[in-house]
This record gives structure tokens, sequence and C-alpha cells, in this order.
């Protein structure tokens, strides 16, 4: 089989450079499981914009600190200024941001922001975006979806790649390609706690290692302070917003005192979080959602309410128990500001990239944003370059 452009990875990444590539490039992207199970459908809180040029600076530096200022200054750069153009783009396919009367956009607030200058869709903006990016995918004669296939290997000649090995349905064969993007995901499926899918093992790590393409910053993983405390071993953890706590929720130790500044960064709250509860000798600490308005919580957060009183919570009423899971990984597939590899012809994006941007920690909605800006970076240099 041949096609022009293969892609590893079926969520906002890989299906937003697929659609900035030319039209009468052959497509083919790969889903190692459904279209819907991806990380990408799972996030909750939102992502970020450059809301105006006086807020630059602020975000810029939000972005840093967060990351322990171990972040690529330029990537930083062409992330943020980007923004603009990413969303409009999004809001083209249909995408639905939540809109104040006057039709502006309604930004909140998470961890380690000085300002609101988050879009989203109620609770589930990664599932916004990335089906809003799949329906318009499948308008597309030139792309081809190819779900339950897996990436195995890559094919390199003279030090390119030029193909992908790939698995569907117990037979292997080999797709060549003219680029091959690694868009497979995070590694949170390694883990016995994540919010991540099982099925996201790292596999573009795996087939990096193999063939000595550079990587970056693997010990870079990033724990999200609070999912849904469950005494059940569920496939993943459920995943407490970080705009929860931007819209005023409260984290209590066992005794119903507040021990914490909710709205650090996600490493530094995370370490809080473990040691009050190795201090109370307990498994999880509280999260009040119960100081949040009514109206608030039920329009902005409705997933979250639905799904804890699934599990016997009702968060209008109640506290509901809380401990840190694995969630992002920072490092990866070292690219460069146009997503391309150690390789020739082979570029990497989304969680499996690691372009700098993130540093040593993930500023709060940075991940979509960061994932679409240089998703559309590669698929430029790949139409520059040509076939």
């Amino acid at each position: 089989m041949k096609t022009d452009v293969l892609i590893a990875g079926s969520g906002c990444s890989g299906l937003y450079c697929a659609l900035q590539l030319p039209k009468d490039w052959e497509v083919t992207v790969l889903s190692k499981k459904s279209v819907e199970e991806c990380n990408s459908y799972l996030a909750q809180g939102g992502i970020c914009m450059l809301k105006a040029e006086e807020d630059y600076d602020s975000y810029f530096e939000d972005t840093m600190k967060a990351g322990h200022y171990e972040n690529d200054e330029g990537a930083v750069e062409r992330m943020i200024k980007e923004s603009p153009e990413i969303i409009r783009d999004l809001e083209s396919y249909g995408t639905r941001f939540q809109k104040n009367e006057d039709g502006s956009f309604c930004f909140t607030r998470e961890g380690a922001h000085s300002s609101k200058r988050i879009l989203f869709h109620e609770d589930i903006t990664g599932k916004e975006i990335t089906s809003h990016l799949y329906e318009e995918a499948k308008k597309h004669a030139n792309i081809h979806i190819c779900e339950y296939a897996t990436l195995k290997d890559i094919v390199v000649e003279d030090g390119a790649c030029v193909g992908g090995v790939v698995e569907k349905d117990g037979k292997t064969e080999v797709i060549r390609a003219d680029y091959v993007v690694l868009a497979t995901g995070g590694i949170g499926g390694t883990y016995e706690h994540s919010t991540n899918y099982k099925h996201l093992t790292g596999d573009a790590i795996t087939i990096a290692k193999k063939h000595g393409i550079e990587l970056k910053n693997l010990d870079y993983v990033q724990i999200h302070p609070t999912t849904l405390y469950s005494e059940d071993k569920e496939e993943r953890s459920f995943l407490i917003s970080e705009s929860v706590r931007g819209e005023g929720a409260k984290l209590y130790d066992k005794d119903g005192k507040r021990f914490v500044d909710e709205l650090l960064p996600r490493d530094l709250l995370t370490k809080e979080i473990l040691k009050q509860m190795e201090k109370d000798g307990t498994s999880h600490v509280w999260e009040d959602l119960t100081v949040i308005p009514k109206d608030e919580l039920e329009n902005h957060f409705p997933n979250i309410v639905e799904h804890c009183r699934r599990q016997g919570y009702d968060p209008e009423k109640q506290w509901i128990p809380v401990v840190p899971a694995q969630h992002y990984f920072m490092g990866g597939v070292k690219v460069d500001y146009d997503s391309h590899t150690s390789m020739d012809r082979l570029y990497a994006v989304g969680e499996t990239a690691c372009n700098g941007v993130h540093g040593k920690n993930r500023l709060a909605s940075n991940s979509l944003l960061e994932s679409l800006v240089f998703a559309r970076r590669a698929a430029r240099h790949m139409t520059k370059s040509g076939k």
C-alpha cells in the first residue's frame, strides 16, 4: 500500500495535521482503537488562547514558571502567538466555545494562570474539539481513517523514514509513505493509576528507541492532583478538572480544614496533597464543589457532576474524595519547531512529541493548543518540502 502521508494516531494533533495537508495528497490516519478512544476526547478543562496582546507577557511567564523555566522559549512564543488562528480554525469546523451574551468569548481560569484566558465547552472541551475535527476529516476524500490499526514499526531506507509497519486484524502490512507522523499519544497505559486510556503505551517511544531517533525528557511525567478516588480499580482514573478549582472549589484534609492554595501549579499541588495524605494517614483528601454556585456547577461541569453522582457522591451537597494520578507526558520524541524529528521525513506531534513548550511541568490547558499549533506547523513543513 502507498500513501503520501501516514499519520499514526487519530487524536486532535493527528486529525488536525491531516486537515492542514494539501487536499490532493493521500493521507492515511491510523487509530489504535476507535477514533473516540483517545486522550484528546477526555480533555475537560479547555484550551488557552492569547486573548489580547497585553496578556502576552503574563501568559508567557505563566507557562515558563509552571515549566520551572526549562521550557524552550521559542516554542512557547510560537504557541502563544499562533493561538488565535487555531481558535478561528476550530470555530470554522463547528467547534463551540462558551460565549457571553454579547457574543464575546467567555474565559475561565485554572491553576498557575494569573488571569482568565481559557476557552471551554462545558467540561468536555477535548471532545468538542476532536469530534468536530473528526467530522471534518470524514468529509475529505483524501483522508482515510483506519481504526483498530497499530503502528508496530517504521520503514527506514538510507537514513530516511519511508513508511510504516502496520498491524490490523492480526495481519501485518507495510504502508509506504513520503512522510510519517508519530501521533500515538502518551504513556499513561503503562501506569497502574492514570487518567489515560490503557492502550496508550508510548508506542512511538519504543519505535524511536529502536531506530536511534532522538528523545527528550523521558522522566518528565505530570501527575494530576485531583482524580476521583475509588476503591474499585477502574480502567482509568476519572479526572476532576482543574477548572473546578479555578471556579472556587476548595481542598480539605481529614478534619475539613484547608491545607493548600488550590491554584498552585499541578506538580506543587500534587506534592502538598500527597504530604497531607501521609500526615493524615488517608488514601485521599476532600474536594468541596458545594462552594460553586449551583447554576455554574451544573452548566460548566455537567459531566463531572453526573459521574460523581453515579459513584455515590452529590457534589452539590457533599465533598468528594480526590487523589493524584498520572496524567500527562511532557517528554517524548525530540522535535524542532516544525515538529520534525532527528530522522528525515519523520515527524512527531501531540503528547508523543517534545518540542520544549511545557518544560518540566505543563501549564493547565496548554496541551490541546500545543498539539494543534505544532501539528499545523508539521503539515506546513511537509507541504513546503513537497512530495
